[in-house]
């Protein structure tokens, strides 16, 4: 056996040792019953319990700390995470920032899934909200409104009002996606190159619009306000890529 098949079998070992204990580890948690902010098992005491080595136990951890599986407190352990959807997050935006420069391919599918998951609550929304005044949300608009008739963004107010009008739906899945795609949206758009005008007016008031639907108890109004919404974001992105097609 040479040298160089050797360090491959080892490595081959190694890689399947921490896989081995990363999956041990995800068992832990679901056969304990335990909850994200629960701590976990001394590193010693997870050596002994799964069988492994003390470097597989460190690799496995660092792999579930960056899936927020697990939580690593220097000085006070590792407990179980937030399993948030933050790996989602970070990894769709840098793969929407990779392709920026190119056909915003990811981008535009981003863009894509925040309006089917802004539709797939229309009647539910318009069941929540049919006749109930709600100030805050009156607030956001406004303050959306006047931020855009003043050429500047409103980026707090827009996540704080997508944030808000999904939480009386009772799935919480669907307001941490529409979150999650948010951010992303919101983190790549800079990379469009498109300086506040005119169209940022048209967004904030189609939020004005998405909500006077859904107390008026009309789902096919929210439904055109939702596409109202995220016009001025397609030609934005369509404006991009020409640009892009040009050069």
């Amino acid at each position: 056996m040479t040298a160089t098949t050797s360090r491959s079998i080892q490595g081959t070992r190694g890689r399947k040792s921490e896989w081995s204990a990363t999956e041990a580890i995800k068992s832990l948690i679901l056969e304990e019953g335990l909850h994200p902010g629960d701590p976990l098992p001394t590193e010693t005491a997870l050596c002994e319990r799964l069988g492994v080595s003390r470097s597989s136990v460190r690799e496995a951890i660092r792999t579930l700390a960056s899936l927020d599986i697990v939580e690593v407190r220097h000085g006070r352990g590792t407990f179980v995470g937030g399993l948030s959807l933050d790996p989602l997050v970070n990894g769709l935006s840098f793969r929407a920032k990779a392709d920026a420069h190119q056909d915003l391919r990811t981008l535009r599918e981003v863009l894509e899934v925040r309006i089917a998951l802004d539709l797939s609550v229309a009647e539910t929304l318009v069941a929540e909200y049919s006749g109930a005044p709600n100030e805050e949300l009156d607030r956001l608009v406004q303050a959306m409104t006047d931020k855009a008739q003043a050429g500047e963004l409103f980026l707090e107010e827009d996540r704080a009002f997508h944030h808000l009008l999904l939480s009386t739906v009772d799935n919480t899945l669907i307001s941490e996606l529409v979150t999650a795609f948010w951010t992303i949206h919101t983190e790549v758009q800079p990379y469009l190159g498109v300086a506040p005008g005119a169209d940022i007016i048209e967004t904030a008031r189609a939020h004005g619009t998405m909500l006077e639907a859904v107390r008026a108890g009309d789902a096919e109004a929210y439904r055109e306000a939702v596409h109202a919404h995220y016009a001025p974001l397609r030609r934005a992105v369509d404006r991009a890529r020409g640009r892009r097609e040009a050069e």
